[in-house]
């Protein structure tokens, strides 16, 4: 199975960046992940907000193929520990599927084309984080789920 993450907009904090790689880096350890940043859009501050999420939903969509699972990361998802959201990824890995796609939308949310599409939805916290924090977040859950199920020390419990 692959793993990949799809962002709108790239970051533009150095720190943070660093820190994503370092984490993708690590990841490759486990298992094949991707890290795939579709641009911000072009005059975007001419376009509505239905308009804007119209659009990067389109470009979200491009991304995707009919075999693939699709989760967003959505602040009405379903919530998990790093314990359980390790048994959600094995769950993955064991139902036999190609690829399994996370998505972090744009400043506005999702399309309706987008959330018809997705086969499910996944929040990492009540609180609100920057989309550029979120990135760094994940990715690092991703990993600490992975370590957590090869029994390795980086997730104490």
């Amino acid at each position: 199975m692959t793993i990949k993450l799809i962002a709108i907009g790239k970051t533009d904090n150095n720190e943070l960046q660093s820190l994503i790689n370092d984490y993708t880096r690590r990841l490759g350890f486990y298992i094949k992940f991707s890290f795939e940043i579709i641009p911000d859009l072009k005059k975007s501050k001419h376009l509505s907000e239905g308009q804007q999420k119209q659009k990067e939903g389109d470009l979200i969509l491009s991304k995707v193929n009919n075999s693939d699972t699709l989760v967003l990361l959505d602040e009405n998802g379903k919530q998990f520990d790093s314990v359980t959201f390790s048994s959600y990824l094995q769950k993955h890995m064991n139902s036999g599927i190609k690829q399994l796609i996370f998505v972090i939308g744009g400043p506005y949310g999702f399309s309706q084309e987008v959330y018809q599409r997705a086969n499910g939805k996944l929040s990492l916290s009540k609180m609100t984080f920057s989309h550029q924090m979120v990135r760094l977040f994940f990715i690092e859950q991703v990993y600490r789920g992975f370590t957590i199920l090869k029994n390795e020390p980086y997730h104490h419990r």
